[in-house]
């Protein structure tokens, strides 16, 4: 195998990035999440997309300090080891790759059962397969092929976002045909505001998690961003103006048109049923092919980022260097490959566990999320040992946004440790101790 000479290439622009996060945000979560968020916390849900909102800006501000701060920084380890020390970086590095392997297993599922709708006879692994094979081409191809694919793929599935606001408006205010504008009144019918109470709300939080987990994969595109200092500042601003917008709309649109009680009892999805409402045809496919649209989207995303982590784990002779070889495109051909292979795990997954396998994942990637956020933010705060150059961007209410976003982030981890379901709680626990095993044994070995 040959030997990896160039390194990874600084081919990303500001919107390259910005839709990759967008990608990574709105996808499996906001689709297929959305009918079992709004079932836990009712018309509420908007208030939990709100304050998942609200923490994503403070996590995401702290980020870019961090990322301008350190411009020979490559990924979140080089941006969270010198703050908090090494064993908060592995154990972030190696979560954060756990969480990405184990979303684009769950979301191949999720895209095979999508693509079922119109290839009923196909069984879901060779639709699975299809699926790999393309998000895995796209990744070799080329740093700007894949960036270039990506930020085309986000751009449609916002713009049809944009075209369900726009619908889901009509439909509340104007009558027509059969049709009658229902208004606000579901908001408070069938329950009140908050039919299931603080505990529905806390419950829905960890789709929330979930749902806006992937916009900080912008901490793994430092390596390949051109002028990441002003780039990365720029890309958090836009981009989480964006992911609250597409989140708190939507779910505000679909829970005044539809009685929260009733959304998980249609066989489609919510974002379906408002296109049927607005009578267009064939709506069930045009939302059929966006959704898969969105969660290959993701999964482009999410291999994007857990092969960068192996990538540069390698590069630093933290497992086999074989991780870090580079194609003549500087691709990291290998690290790409042995991530694409959690996609037909996601399969096998499937077989014993059928349906229940995404929210089984989702659980516990809403876990993942969470500590991968409070990480960030502990880094944060112990990053300013010394004053931030002003001359550039810095949080201008630090230490205010960051003690904030971690008190907020720790009463949610107790709230769903205390609703969440025991097994899902117990896998991701053992995934946790495997991790922290491994630390310790490559400390021992004095390879850390």
């Amino acid at each position: 195998m040959k030997k990896e000479q160039h390194g990874l290439k600084r081919t990303m622009t500001a919107r390259h990035i910005m839709m990759m996060a967008l990608g990574g945000a709105i996808g499996a979560g906001l689709f297929k999440g959305s009918s079992s968020a709004v079932d836990l916390a009712g018309p509420a849900v908007i208030l939990a997309y709100l304050l998942g909102g609200i923490i994503l800006l403070f996590v995401m501000q702290g980020l870019a300090e961090m990322a301008v701060q350190n411009k020979d920084a490559r990924t979140f380890r080089d941006l969270v080891q010198s703050s908090i020390g090494k064993f908060p970086a592995f154990f972030l590095d190696w979560i954060y790759w756990k969480m990405w392997v184990l979303n684009i297993a769950a979301e191949a599922v999720v895209a095979a059962i999508f693509l079922q709708y119109w290839l009923p006879d196909y069984p879901v692994w060779i639709l699975t397969l299809i699926v790999a094979v393309l998000v895995t081409a796209v990744n070799l191809f080329s740093v700007k092929t894949f960036a270039e694919t990506e930020y085309w793929l986000a751009l449609i599935k916002i713009s049809i976002i944009i075209l369900f606001i726009l619908a889901g408006i009509v439909l509340l205010l104007v009558s027509f045909g059969d049709h009658r504008a229902p208004g606000f009144s579901h908001l408070t019918d069938h329950g009140g505001f908050l039919p299931n109470g603080a505990g529905g709300l806390i419950s829905a939080m960890l789709v929330v998690i979930y749902s806006y987990g992937g916009t900080e994969i912008i901490g793994v595109t430092l390596a390949e961003t051109k002028n990441p200092e002003k780039v990365v500042p720029k890309a958090v601003r836009s981009t989480l103006t964006r992911i609250i917008a597409f989140y708190l709309f939507p779910f505000f649109i679909i829970v005044s048109l539809i009685p929260w009680n009733e959304v998980n009892e249609s066989a489609v999805s919510p974002f379906v049923l408002v296109f049927q409402l607005i009578g267009i045809p064939g709506a069930d496919h045009v939302m059929n092919a966006v959704i898969l649209l969105a969660i290959i989207s993701s999964m482009n995303s999410g291999l994007y980022g857990s092969s960068r982590v192996l990538y540069t784990q390698a590069l630093d002779g933290r497992i086999s260097r074989r991780f870090a070889w580079l194609s003549k495109r500087q691709v990291p051909v290998v690290s790409i490959l042995v991530c694409t292979s959690f996609l037909y795990v996601g399969v096998l997954i499937s077989l014993f566990i059928g349906s229940k396998t995404f929210d089984y994942l989702m659980g516990s990637l809403g876990y993942t999320v969470l500590f991968i956020w409070l990480i960030i933010s502990f880094a944060h705060l112990k990053s300013r040992k010394s004053q931030p150059d002003k001359s550039t961007y810095y949080v201008k209410a630090f230490p205010v946004t960051t003690w904030l976003a971690i008190i907020a982030l720790l009463l949610i981890l107790i709230g769903v440790i205390w609703t969440t379901a025991v097994v899902i709680t117990g896998i991701t626990l053992v995934i946790y101790l495997i991790i922290m095993g491994a630390y310790v044994i490559k400390k021992r070995r004095n390879k850390i």
